[in-house]
C-alpha cells in the first residue's frame, strides 16, 4: 500500500553544489535555499561544516546560513563530521546535523580514511554533544546498493550500519545508492533486510541516478513503506569519491512521481523547477531534471 505522505529531505544545497568545479558564491546558494523554502520544501541541507581542503565549495557555508531567510517550521541542516564541524554548525544556527558512514570498508577508507567501525566511533563526542543541546541527528549510509571499489554490497552489511547509527542516536537513517547502480527488486531487498533492525519509519532513501533507475528505485522503496526521500533540484550532485556516480535525483522527477501517485508532499512542483532554472542559469548549464526540461523546453544532451 502507498503512503498518503511523503517527506522530502532536498539535498542541492550540499551535496549538490559541494561537487561543483567552479565557485558558486554565497549569495546564489543563499537564493537556491529560500526558494526551495519558498516552494514547500520543509527540510532543506544548507552546508557542510567539514574541512575547506577537501570540500571548498562548502567554505562559505556559515555565511549561507546566516544570509538564508528562516520559516517557521523548516529544518535546515548541516553535515558535520565531527565535534568541531558540529560545534561551528550549531554557532551558524544548524536546526539539525547528519553525520555519514559507509557500508564499504574500500569506500570508507577512499572517503574519509578509516574504518566503518573507525568512523562511527568518530560519531560519537557528536551523538553525545547533540544529546545534551536537543539537537537531532540524521544518519547516512554510502554505497547501500553497491561500491565503485567493491561491487555489490551485501544488504546485512547495510543493516548492521544502519543499526549501529540508530543505536548511536539517529533518529532517521538515510540509505544512499551513491554510484546509482541498483534496481527495484534489489532496493526492495535492502529495505527488508535493514528494516529487521531500523524500523521503516525511521529509513529514507537517497538515489543516484547515474543508470536511469532512481525513480523506479524510489517507487520500489515506496511500495516497502518507507516515505522519507532525499532528492536534490536539477539533479545538482555527484560523489567525488565515486567514480562515474552522476547526480542526485532530481526533486522535480520525484515530486512529478509522487504527485501523480495521488502522494501529498507539500510542495509545489512549479516553484521547485523555477528554482532549479535559477541556479543552473546562475552555474551556467542545464539541469538534469526531464520533468523540468519538459516543462520548460531548456535542455537536453550537452
Amino acid at each position: 500500500m502507498l503512503p498518503e505522505w511523503v517527506r522530502i529531505v532536498e539535498v542541492g544545497p550540499r551535496d549538490g553544489l559541494q561537487n561543483e568545479q567552479g565557485a558558486v558564491p554565497a549569495q546564489d546558494k543563499v537564493a537556491l535555499v529560500d526558494a526551495l523554502v519558498a516552494a514547500g520544501l520543509r527540510h532543506v541541507e544548507v552546508g557542510s561544516f567539514v574541512s575547506p581542503r577537501w570540500v571548498p565549495q562548502m567554505a562559505d557555508s556559515a555565511a549561507v546560513f546566516a544570509a538564508i531567510e528562516r520559516a517557521p517550521g523548516v529544518t535546515y541542516v548541516a553535515l558535520t563530521p565531527n565535534l568541531q564541524g558540529f560545534e561551528a554548525a550549531i554557532a551558524a544556527g544548524a536546526s539539525e546535523v547528519a553525520v555519514f558512514a559507509a557500508a564499504s570498508e574500500s569506500f570508507s577508507q577512499r572517503n574519509i580514511n578509516c574504518s566503518i567501525a573507525q568512523s562511527l566511533q568518530r560519531f560519537e563526542p557528536v551523538m553525545a554533544a547533540a544529546a545534551e543541546r536537543s539537537i537531532k541527528v540524521r544518519g547516512y549510509v554510502s554505497c547501500v546498493l553497491g561500491c565503485p571499489y567493491e561491487g555489490d554490497i551485501a544488504p546485512a552489511q547495510v543493516r548492521d550500519v544502519a543499526n549501529a547509527m540508530l543505536q548511536m542516536g539517529c533518529y532517521e537513517i538515510s540509505l544512499g545508492d551513491t554510484v546509482g547502480v541498483g534496481t527495484p527488486e534489489a532496493a526492495r531487498r535492502l529495505i527488508e533486510t535493514v528494516a529487521q533492525r531500523v524500523p521503516r519509519a525511521q529509513l529514507a532513501g537517497h538515489f543516484h541516478d547515474t543508470y536511469g533507475q532512481a525513480v523506479a528505485n524510489i517507487y520500489a522503496c515506496l511500495l516497502e513503506g518507507v516515505q522519507v526521500f532525499d532528492s536534490s533540484v536539477a539533479g545538482l550532485g555527484g560523489c567525488p569519491y565515486a567514480p562515474g556516480a552522476s547526480g542526485n535525483v532530481a526533486t522535480e522527477d520525484v515530486l512529478y512521481l509522487l504527485h501523480g501517485l495521488g502522494i501529498s508532499t507539500g510542495v509545489d512542483l512549479d516553484k521547485v523547477v523555477q528554482a532549479g532554472q535559477a541556479i543552473m542559469l546562475a552555474l551556467g548549464r542545464h539541469g538534469a531534471s526531464r520533468v523540468a526540461r519538459a516543462r520548460t523546453g531548456v535542455g537536453g544532451p550537452q
